[in-house]
């Protein structure tokens, strides 16, 4: 029996009104680990650049679960038989998807839990609500790990073309005022279909699959990898190394129970139990930003100063380039700055680095996003499109970067 309290509504600022479809769904949404992804930020440091960019992961969990509600409408009408079964999994894997996401979470992937990717986690988190659910969640897993026989199911999920990047690309763009993102979702929904299992869109959406692939590597440039978002988001993940590498020394540092055990313990997929699990719950950027507040008092030089330039934007010089940064270029600036700190060389490196970024808009290797044609053949999208741009956007771009203090400019 539908319980008829459960059948909730929220107010959305891009879709409108988003409606919960049953018990189930509702009973997810209120459970802690679900609730947790309002306190994680959807663009992590991003708002260090774009003041409006502090939406969450719960809103945007809940836009992919209503874009995957009308996903099922059209695909219905189209004559695609899914299950009542099948449409309650597919609600449930991408309500879930990113549920594993820690705060800052490339940054958290990249210091602190070590190698453990969210999507494993997202995994985790999976497993043990089936389990408190008594294994309602079970197709769901299946369709998430690509273990289900209707393959169009997962590509809804995770593809070229989800309901995943329909909605953060709409999402973030709104929120940061990056208008270049911005993606007509609800049109490449009504140009699906589904062939030989296969998801494809109608010949007449190419134009919005083009903007799609466009949207998508402006806000790569214009936000996901603005350089201040990229050199804040490298130095949070210094400070978080450094925190860790001071604990490990026996350095106590004040931060939250849960920040500390993961500070003081490595954690990889192979040891990240239920007691493991249900801390790792605990943690949200809230965790972080108290812990930066607090390290900017300590006494080691490197954790306060990071954390200083965190707090109070006053970030490390970043310079892009389209050619590779020799060692030879960092050097100099090492021994400079050594010098006037009183530090080692090696301890230069949390000041002083390099590395690239990558953007590709759309991958040939990847899953195509495949146009159904109005002779039914099937085409990769790349074939179909009169636009040279598409080819180009299939290209991998590498830019490199350089990160030091701004006194040594």
């Amino acid at each position: 029996m539908i319980q008829i309290n459960k059948l909730k509504i929220f107010n959305d600022p891009i879709y409108g009104f988003i409606t919960i479809p049953n018990a189930l769904i509702y009973d997810l949404v209120q459970h802690p680990y679900f609730q947790r992804l309002r306190r994680i930020s959807q663009m992590g440091l991003s708002y260090l650049v774009y003041p409006g960019a502090n939406h969450t992961r719960f809103h945007h969990a809940l836009g992919c679960m209503h874009l995957m509600q009308k996903a099922m409408d059209v695909l219905r009408f189209k004559g695609v038989l899914i299950s009542s079964e099948e449409e309650n999994a597919l609600y449930i894997a991408i309500l879930l998807h990113d549920i594993g996401h820690g705060p800052f979470s490339h940054a958290m992937e990249k210091s602190i839990v070590e190698d453990v990717h969210h999507e494993e986690i997202s995994l985790l988190f999976m497993n043990q609500l089936n389990v408190e659910f008594d294994g309602q969640l079970s197709l769901a897993i299946q369709i998430f790990k690509g273990e289900y026989d209707r393959k169009f199911m997962l590509q809804l999920i995770s593809s070229q073309l989800d309901m995943d990047r329909m909605d953060y690309l709409k999402r973030d763009s709104f929120y940061s005022g990056v208008a270049e993102g911005n993606v007509n979702s609800e049109r490449l929904i009504q140009m699906m279909n589904v062939v030989d299992d296969f998801l494809v869109i109608e010949e007449k959406g190419i134009y919005s699959v083009e903007k799609f692939l466009m949207s998508r590597r402006l806000m790569y440039w214009q936000a996901y990898l603005h350089k201040t978002s990229l050199v804040a988001e490298l130095i949070l993940t210094k400070v978080l190394k450094r925190a860790k590498e001071l604990t490990l020394k026996g350095v106590q540092l004040p931060c939250s129970e849960p920040l500390l055990y993961f500070m003081q313990n490595r954690v990889t997929l192979d040891t990240f139990d239920t007691e493991n699990l249900d801390l790792f719950s605990q943690l949200d950027d809230f965790d972080i930003i108290s812990a930066l507040k607090s390290w900017q008092k300590q006494d080691d030089f490197i954790l306060s100063s990071l954390s200083k330039m965190i707090v109070n934007r006053d970030l490390l010089k970043i310079k892009l380039t389209s050619e590779k940064v020799g060692i030879e270029e960092l050097q100099p600036l090492k021994e400079r700055f050594a010098q006037e700190n009183n530090i080692s060389l090696l301890e230069t490196n949390y000041f002083i680095f390099k590395g690239k970024i990558k953007n590709q808009a759309y991958s040939k290797e990847a899953e195509p996003i495949r146009i159904l044609k109005k002779d039914r053949t099937i085409e990769d999208v790349i074939e179909s499109s009169d636009q040279l741009n598409l080819k180009s956007l299939s290209k991998l771009v590498t830019k490199y970067y350089i990160c030091f203090p701004k006194q040594l400019a």
